[in-house]
């Protein structure tokens, strides 16, 4: 096991190191999410949901390739943090990825089909954020603030996480954000994190494994 795994695992939840920051950074998250329902803006409020989805599915399995190697995580956080939820997520990086889709799909023009840079807006918009979500990565990893062990999710290759950790973050957010009715986008949203809810109960409340 790896001296970053083995830190992780030591703090993964327990509740001695927790802040006070959490609460209004609760407050600022309950806020947005207010403030766009209070516009009717439902199409950012589920790309946000459905963002936070497929992070905590990400999340999921990167529990459980350290649960059957042993060695460590695909990406790890033992550094400082109010609540390690998974050896992979702290909280302040849910409450991050909770804000991320609804944020960055608030800048999308009303029509899809508008180009930027030559390129239709939604892509343009998924390949800008996931760039530099992989930079802020590598940032976070020269930090040690988040730690990668294998040599194929790295720096150095760092196509894996655009692809792998971001890109299909956006392009489904901004899918959901295009479905035509509320009635669609409630039923996908739920879809999303109905299964990663089914499987934190199997993988984390059962079998203990994550």
């Amino acid at each position: 096991m790896t001296e970053a795994a083995t830190k992780a695992l030591a703090n993964l939840r327990t509740t001695s190191n927790f802040e006070w920051y959490l609460i209004p950074l609760l407050l600022i998250i309950i806020y947005i999410y207010h403030n766009e329902a209070r516009q009717k803006n439902w199409s950012s409020i589920f790309a946000g949901l459905a963002l936070w989805g497929c992070d905590w599915f990400n999340e999921i399995w990167n529990a459980l390739v350290f649960h059957f190697t042993q060695y460590a995580p695909v990406w790890g956080t033992p550094g400082k943090s109010a609540y390690i939820i998974l050896i992979g997520l702290n909280i302040e990086i849910t409450m991050m990825f909770l804000i991320m889709g609804l944020v960055c799909s608030i800048i999308l023009p009303p029509d899809k089909t508008k180009k930027i840079a030559g390129l239709p807006n939604r892509w343009f918009f998924i390949i800008l954020f996931s760039t530099l979500s992989v930079i802020i990565e590598v940032i976070l990893n020269y930090f040690g603030a988040l730690t990668w062990d294998y040599p194929w999710w790295s720096a150095k290759a760092p196509w894996l996480i655009w692809l792998g950790g971001y890109f299909y973050f956006f392009m489904v957010a901004y899918w959901v954000y295009d479905l035509k009715t509320v009635r669609s986008k409630v039923i996908t949203v739920a879809a999303i994190l109905g299964f990663d809810l089914v499987l934190l109960i199997v993988f984390m409340g059962v079998l203990k494994w994550i």
